[in-house]
């Protein structure tokens, strides 16, 4: 039992990325295919840099030709190579490698990736222009609409941003493209990129509007408490 545990063990194992496995269709693989690069990489890590058709079919349930066709399709669509290496002594001999598998992969990852980052961002990008026309009570002008899209797109402000803008620009009664262009404007240029920056920001303007327009009034009259007038820097 113990010899039978030992042999087991010293068979090895191999690191297969998990996303191997759930991007293999997307990479246009099918099963055979994937089991075939896979016992490549099997042989290729107990170190036999080139089995043979007949190793492989050994281990798969394709016969040698197919297999030997399956190879040179492999090749062909950039999943396998066979590159040329020298020994120690200077003798010439050839390898497989799958480098070309894994640099697919990465590529499928990093697309995948893009794909995602942009369907958030149009996914923001409707929101907030929801958000503007609720706010607005009315459908935005392609005016507004260019704005908007200029904000995001030339300016590289966040939409979150842009939404605090906005809430700015409502609570001071000023509801206006050019009172929020402002306000992001003047927040671009003191580096405010976070809601809670743009909290802190309008809050110091405001306690130093509190103060100027502070009089000798009893404190038990209500007063509003006055906005900041980007319009004004």
């Amino acid at each position: 039992m113990k010899a039978t545990l030992l042999s087991w063990l010293q068979e090895g194992n191999i690191t297969i990325p998990t996303l191997l496995f759930s991007e293999y269709r997307n990479l246009n693989l099918n099963e055979t295919e994937l089991v075939l690069l896979l016992n490549i990489l099997t042989f290729l890590e107990k170190g036999n840099q080139f089995p043979t058709p007949e190793e492989l079919s050994a281990r798969m349930t394709i016969s040698i030709p197919d297999c030997n066709e399956m190879l040179r399709r492999l090749m062909q669509r950039g999943f396998l190579e066979i590159i040329e290496e020298y020994s120690h002594e200077g003798i010439r001999f050839e390898k497989y490698s799958i480098q070309p598998l894994w640099e697919r992969l990465v590529e499928q990852f990093l697309s995948n990736q893009k794909s995602s980052q942009e369907q958030n961002k149009k996914s923001d990008e409707m929101d907030l222009y929801t958000c503007f026309e609720k706010e607005f009570g009315r459908p935005l002008s392609p005016f507004e609409c260019e704005s908007l899209a200029m904000w995001m797109d030339d300016d590289h402000h966040d939409p979150v941003i842009i939404k605090a803008a906005l809430r700015e620009a409502v609570m001071s009664g000023k509801l206006n493209f050019r009172y929020i262009d402002r306000i992001l404007f003047e927040w671009k240029k003191n580096g405010i990129k976070t809601i809670e920056q743009a909290k802190n920001h309008g809050k110091k303007f405001r306690q130093k509007q509190t103060q100027k327009t502070t009089t000798g009034r009893e404190e038990s009259h209500s007063t509003s408490v006055p906005f900041y007038n980007w319009l004004e820097q």
